[in-house]
């Protein structure tokens, strides 16, 4: 399966608590941090969740 990049561009101050849920179950903690995730639905329909505070990049 493909794999893909995530990485943080927003801070998640002001935001929802479940928006920084999400954030942390994706394994982001700081603001330019990447990680790389197997792009599976439950993957990506997290960062739909957060779209706004992230960026993603395919592999």
């Amino acid at each position: 399966m493909a794999t893909i990049k995530v990485k943080q561009v927003r801070s998640a101050i002001g935001r929802t608590k479940t928006q920084k849920r999400t954030l942390e179950a994706l394994g982001l903690k700081k603001l330019h941090q990447v990680v790389e995730h197997e792009a599976t639905p439950n993957i990506l329909g997290m960062v739909a969740a957060v779209r706004h505070l992230v960026e993603v990049q395919e592999n």
